[in-house]
């Protein structure tokens, strides 16, 4: 399945950091700058770079006699409703619209945009290097065809899951869009604990850093599961033995985190509109 569009070009909406690293990872990934759109008004110094290098066309507004093949919205949830009324006539019936505005749902994507082809997806941070992972959700008017476009351009970030209801995203959103935000606090704790122990505070946070990323990328290469491999490591009545039944207590980790997804789904649900 080709990556470009053949409905029309693919129009960008938004080129911060979720929508220039998409951009950035479409043209490693063979998407010819020539039928890219950008639509923003204001893009840093280095994504004018790029779209100049790339022969990608830089918009500051919505042009009137333009269809779009595909549709990405990567603005934030909150600039949504001053940023979707006047896009709606880069809607075509061939169109595919993709949202990665975090709870904000189709039925709302269709009261400013019209009834479309429409995906709710969901990456993470992690885009930015080409580790990220992406939940998405396609309504019944996306085809074979424009399922399997959206997902190779979602793929240039990462693994691509869908789900098959709507509002499995939210939960996505808690889990995997605000995941890495969860880690970077995990490292800054275990940074913390050290220097608490008596480790220079930089010393501290230089193996916390090194420590957590490294665990990733052992995850990220072994064929064993995160439960066998906290075993690999945890021998019967050693330190890391004595560290994991207070992280492991009814009181520990697995309740907070509980509660922490809880609150950002809610906060999604929020963001609805």
């Amino acid at each position: 399945m080709s990556i470009s569009s053949t409905n029309g070009p693919i129009v960008l909406i938004g080129a911060g950091n979720m929508g220039g690293a998409m951009l950035a990872g479409w043209l490693r990934n063979g998407v010819p700058g020539s039928s890219v759109v950008v639509i923003d008004p204001g893009p840093s110094e280095a994504m004018r770079t790029i779209m100049a290098d790339a022969g990608a066309r830089h918009m500051t507004a919505a042009p009137a006699d333009m269809v779009a093949g595909v549709l990405f919205l990567a603005v934030k949830p909150q600039a949504m409703d001053a940023v979707l009324p006047p896009l709606k006539t880069l809607v075509g019936p061939k169109t595919v619209v993709v949202s990665v505005a975090a709870g904000k749902t189709l039925a709302y994507l269709e009261r400013h945009l019209g009834q479309a082809a429409m995906v709710r997806a969901m990456p993470n941070t992690p885009a930015m290097i080409g580790r990220g992972v992406t939940g998405a959700y396609a309504n019944a008017g996306v085809d074979a065809e424009q399922k399997a476009q959206v997902e190779a351009l979602l793929k240039v970030s990462g693994p691509v899951e869908w789900v098959t209801d709507e509002g499995d995203i939210d939960a996505v959103t808690a889990l995997s869009g605000s995941g890495p935000a969860y880690v970077f606090y995990l490292v800054e704790c275990m940074a913390e604990a050290g220097r608490k122990l008596g480790l220079p505070a930089d010393l501290a946070m230089k193996l916390a850093r090194e420590t957590v990323s490294g665990a990733g990328e052992l995850l990220h290469q072994s064929p064993d599961d995160a439960s066998r491999l906290r075993q690999n490591v945890t021998s019967p009545g050693g330190t890391t033995a004595a560290a994991l039944s207070v992280l492991m207590a009814e009181d520990g980790m697995q309740p907070l985190f509980d509660a922490a997804l809880a609150a950002a789904r809610r906060r999604a649900e929020e963001l609805a509109g």
